[in-house]
């Protein structure tokens, strides 16, 4: 996913240091860096994507060409919905730090950890909520 790709690049993962409070000023810093600059690649992605289908929009004779582009259009209307769904996480994830509640589960309050927030800083539950919250989706079917 561009999340997991993305901040890994630019950002290394935070080491917090000997008796640091979590969720500390710098580690809140860490994470809204991280957010920023992912919201901001995930937005140029759709800019760039939204130029690239106007400048690219040919109207072709073969039926089997036409087929084609309206696919690959298709497929990448899914994945920009799939990033301006992800841009949105992101902005609720900026708004927990600005309200002190990131990095807290959502469901028992406790710590996600930071580990778990390296690699999904969207995330909102801790990991036994999320594997719980799995596991009721399977019984239900979703």
């Amino acid at each position: 996913m561009a999340e997991d790709l993305l901040h890994k690049k630019q950002f290394p993962p935070y080491i917090p240091k000997k008796g640091e409070d979590y969720m500390s000023t710098k580690q809140l810093t860490h994470f809204r860096d991280i957010l920023t600059s992912l919201k901001d690649e995930l937005s140029e992605d759709i800019e760039r994507t939204v130029h690239t289908m106007q400048d690219e929009a040919t109207v072709f004779a073969d039926p089997n060409d036409r087929a084609s582009q309206e696919s690959d259009i298709a497929l990448e209307l899914r994945n920009r919905d799939r990033e301006r769904k992800l841009i949105k996480k992101i902005d609720e994830s900026i708004a927990r730090i600005e309200a002190g509640e990131y990095g807290y589960c959502d469901s028992c309050g406790v710590e996600i950890g930071l580990k778990r927030l390296e690699a999904r800083p969207t995330a909102t539950l801790c990991i036994d909520c999320k594997t719980l919250e799995e596991h009721r989706e399977k019984q239900v079917g979703k």
